[in-house]
């Protein structure tokens, strides 16, 4: 083969390769979608789509919700149960299609999290959700629906308690427990969210502006690669934790790192972590959670804030993800706003 015939066949190999490079490109992401705002006498919709939970434990928080002015629909999963979920598969993947597809219904509020949506998330039809959004509410094993909502559609969701935190009796429930139930309501009302937090000295000083994203650390480490799995460039990441050990927290914070999910952030929220003592004393981890997550983003010059009133904690405040929020960090504490 000559040389002018050589290069006529690289050229003619080559007629697909734009489309080959092009579908390498980052995927443009869509404008985010707020849904509608609740008003006095709209209906949200309960439903248990992980964990099992009985209609007796979640009257509490029907009782609040309504005091609020809402209507409830109770979905026909709770009070069922399949070993630890709250019906099978099939029965709680089609109580959340029927509130997806409920035009009544403004609002899904989770009844608990634990384990299960993954398991469901790809069943569901999302279709009638992205012509009429509806505010989904939750968090823990609900980062699933988090995450996936804003992946795929760029639905804006909340992140909060749900049912099973709500007080038994509400006069007697602590201050921070009202605070942290009613910024649901507040969430849902279209108040306008902003928290502060008390200074921390491995907090990164700085302001960033971005869609903020997050979730619990080890459900969004487990959605790595999936369709589900998050966007970070230019957003602004929350993590938060429970009963995990040190090593497990630094080899989820390692899947980010490695995955690029630390590299182009707006800014970093790390909220609760409860750590897992370890069980024999020689082996313990030798990191504690600040040297984990600074070891990852060591080069960085986003803002960082620590000890964030998220999690699986009494100061679990609802959170707008998929909504553009301003974060300050300074030496005197940090800010979220969120901004419109």
């Amino acid at each position: 083969m000559n040389r002018q015939q050589f290069v006529s066949s690289l050229f003619v190999a080559g007629a697909g390769l734009p489309t080959l490079a092009a579908s390498l490109e980052p995927e443009l992401e869509a404008a985010p979608i707020i849904p509608h705002y609740l008003k006095a006498g709209d209906t949200i919709g309960i439903t248990s789509p992980a964990g099992y939970i009985t209609v007796q434990e979640i009257q509490p928080a029907i009782q609040q919700i309504e005091s609020w002015g809402f209507k409830i629909k109770i979905g026909s999963s709770i009070g069922k149960r399949d070993f630890t979920f709250g019906g099978t598969d099939e029965e709680r993947r089609e109580d959340f299609q029927q509130l997806i597809d409920d035009p009544k219904v403004k609002a899904i509020l989770c009844a608990r999290g634990g384990y299960g949506f993954v398991r469901i998330v790809d069943r569901l039809d999302f279709s009638k959700l992205k012509t009429h959004p509806k505010w989904m509410i939750g968090f823990s094993d609900i980062t699933v629906l988090h995450s996936h909502l804003n992946r795929n559609f760029g639905i804006a969701s909340i992140h909060s308690k749900m049912c099973n935190s709500f007080p038994d009796d509400w006069n007697k429930a602590e201050p921070i427990q009202q605070e942290t139930i009613l910024s649901i309501r507040d969430a849902l009302t279209g108040v306008k969210m902003r928290y502060s937090t008390t200074p921390n000295d491995h907090n990164k000083k700085g302001t960033a502006e971005g869609i903020l994203i997050g979730g619990n650390l080890k459900t969004l480490e487990s959605l790595a690669g999936s369709k589900s799995d998050l966007r970070t460039t230019n957003k602004i990441l929350f993590t938060e934790d429970t009963g995990e050990y040190l090593y497990s927290i630094d080899r989820m914070f390692w899947n980010l790192k490695r995955s690029g999910k630390l590299d182009h952030l707006a800014g970093l929220i790390i909220g609760g972590f409860k750590i897992k003592a370890s069980e024999d004393a020689a082996e313990e981890f030798g990191k504690n959670l600040y040297e984990i997550v600074m070891e990852k983003i060591d080069g960085c010059t986003y803002p960082v804030c620590f000890d964030f009133p998220v999690g699986h904690q009494k100061n679990n405040y609802a959170l707008k993800c998929g909504v553009k929020h301003t974060l300050q960090v300074t030496t005197t504490g940090s800010t979220l706003t969120e901004t419109r």
